[in-house]
């Protein structure tokens, strides 16, 4: 199926942004567009058979999520670095111990349980219903560990949570490629939950840091076999 058929029978009323945003999003991901392609506003709006606009909002929030990079004429994919990846998800795991490791540490430090109560419903609802397999889960994945981390009450870790969250966000949507991980995910964030709130901090402790590193394994075996694909037609 030629893409502008695709597209037209895709859209079901979503904006034409949207539609090619999630189009190059996958394409992009799966290794589809190699490194040295460039993408360029007049060949996709020939492509989808649409205007320019809706291509170019496109490919702006593709820049924004990392995916992309901007050229002198046109966008190209952007490399993902292995050890940048490895060096910030270690620091990730820093900051999101450390709220739980200072309330090990500290009797006084103790989480805020109407904050991680309301963030356990809203997990409990997603189990109920879970969404489909989709990038954009990240956002929402993010969200927990930062509500996780902001209830353990240091706002400078969170910043810095956040900052590092802004900077793997375009490598983490890898993370929810792959069949049963938000599920997965859905199940082990309940579970961290469960045991902060029952005030069993070392087990908290222990299943994030599982919870972080199987989230780290996924992501670089899903861009290790991305990069080799888009490698291929550069070779």
């Amino acid at each position: 199926m030629s893409t502008r058929v695709a597209t037209l029978a895709d859209a079901a009323g979503r904006p034409l942004r949207d539609v090619v945003y999630t189009t190059l999003r996958a394409e992009l991901m799966n290794g589809d567009i190699k490194f040295g392609e460039r993408l360029t506003e007049p060949k996709l709006s020939a492509r989808f058979g649409i205007s320019r606009t809706p291509i170019r909002e496109a490919l702006t929030v593709l820049c924004s999520d990392g995916l992309l990079r901007r050229e002198d004429y046109g966008f190209s994919p952007v490399r993902p670095s292995i050890p940048l990846i490895r060096d910030l998800y270690e620091l990730r795991i820093t900051l999101e111990l450390g709220g739980i490791q200072r309330a090990i540490d500290n009797p006084s430090v103790t989480h805020d349980r109407a904050l991680l109560e309301a963030e356990r419903d809203s997990w409990l609802a997603l189990q109920a219903d879970p969404p489909e397999q989709e990038p954009g889960f990240v956002v929402r994945d993010e969200e927990f560990h930062v509500t996780l981390l902001t209830a353990a009450g240091n706002a400078e870790l969170v910043r810095s949570l956040r900052a590092v969250n802004s900077r793997i966000r375009h490598v983490r949507m890898y993370d929810f490629m792959v069949n049963n991980r938000i599920e997965t995910t859905i199940t082990e964030h309940l579970g961290i939950l469960e045991a902060v709130l029952a005030d069993d901090l070392r087990l908290a402790f222990r299943l994030l840091h599982t919870h972080i590193g199987e989230s780290l394994d996924v992501v670089l075996d899903r861009v290790t076999r991305a990069i080799t694909a888009m490698s291929l037609a550069t070779d």
